[in-house]
């Protein structure tokens, strides 16, 4: 018996195809679209604009997955975590996050990760798989339906995985998420740990959205001690690859840098940080570490992040230091590990 088809694994054009197979017109595929994307249709037999008899024809042939939610979990200040289970058993965690007139949800992009940066709980995983577009996507769709009433705003490749790894099923699932969802490209942020030569290709293939890099030190020593692939492609290559990414208007490159005491928290690597990034258009992000058990990193005191930043603002740059939400049920940045 032939293998059904996954409605939710097919692009628009993929999907107009089927349509033609099954002798359908074109605008049938809009209306799976609609229905899959907007509506969250989990079953054919759900599209109710669909004939009866229509829906039976398509059910023999075709079936739309869903994740299945394994968990859920509310933090003190609001922040929630989700737990999903895959069509093979495996997990993810997409989280997200409430503040003031924005919902931003943080969704992952691979199955652990092979990064294995020091600070990050899911590179303790190593990478087990990508995740198919459809599985990004799901995150959105699935999250969005559970938000209800609330709609999600702001969209973060900064879950679990290095979604650069997985080029070309994350630049579908954007494509996706800004087609069929709707949600702007302005208000979706992609998040790197470095991965220069696909950087480049990231520009050329996928929509325009925002780049974050994961910076998080200013020497090569520092950067080989927390991130692994540095050893790769070392800081001097990254900037490189920053001061060379196509930034439309008024659009900005974001510098993320973990905060760890005694190792990247110093006046000389604020200073440093300001030289890297001159005449790049960005802003930065400081994030005082989310520590975890074996990692041997401790967070730095307020006044070392408050330093920090002063010392950046007063180099006329950008500097926000990132509030860390949903630490009580291990949310926050770097805390992902889907371990159930």
């Amino acid at each position: 018996m032939p293998q059904k088809t996954n409605l939710k694994g097919l692009s628009r054009e993929a999907l107009l195809h089927f349509a033609a197979e099954q002798g359908l017109p074109k605008y049938r595929a809009d209306q799976l679209i609609h229905w899959i994307y907007q509506k969250r249709a989990t079953e054919i037999h759900c599209i109710t604009e669909f004939s009866k008899e229509l829906r039976a024809k398509l059910s023999d042939v075709a079936y739309i997955s869903s994740l299945r939610l394994s968990n859920r979990l509310t933090s003190s200040d609001g922040t929630e975590k989700f737990l999903f289970s895959l069509e093979d058993g495996e997990t993810v965690e997409s989280v997200l996050i409430t503040d003031k007139d924005r919902l931003t949800l943080c969704i992952s992009s691979q199955v652990g990760c092979a990064m294995g940066c020091r600070f990050c709980l899911t590179g303790k995983l190593g990478l087990i798989r990508n995740l198919k577009a459809d599985e990004i996507v799901d995150q959105v769709i699935s999250v969005g339906g559970l938000a209800l009433p609330r709609k999600i705003t702001n969209i973060v490749l900064m879950g679990m995985g290095e979604p650069l790894a997985n080029l070309d099923e994350v630049t579908e699932a954007l494509r996706r998420i800004i087609g069929f969802v709707g949600i702007a490209k302005r208000r979706i942020t992609l998040s790197t740990a470095g991965l220069v030569p696909k950087m480049a290709l990231l520009a050329e293939r996928g929509p325009e959205v925002n780049l974050a890099v994961s910076l998080n030190a200013t020497t090569d020593q520092e950067r080989d001690r927390i991130m692994p692939i540095n050893r790769r492609y070392p800081i001097k290559s990254l900037i490189v690859a920053c001061r060379r990414f196509t930034l439309g208007p008024r659009r900005r490159i974001t510098f993320e840098y973990v905060l760890i005491e005694g190792l990247n928290d110093s006046a000389e690597d604020a200073m440093r940080l300001a030289k890297l990034v001159k005449g790049i258009r960005c802003k930065i992000n400081l994030i005082p570490l989310n520590p975890h058990a074996g990692s041997g990193l401790k967070r730095p005191s307020e006044g070392a992040v408050l330093e920090f930043r002063n010392i950046l603002a007063g180099l006329n740059l950008t500097v926000l230091v990132r509030e860390s939400k949903g630490q009580d049920i291990l949310a926050a940045c770097g805390q992902l590990r889907a371990e159930h």
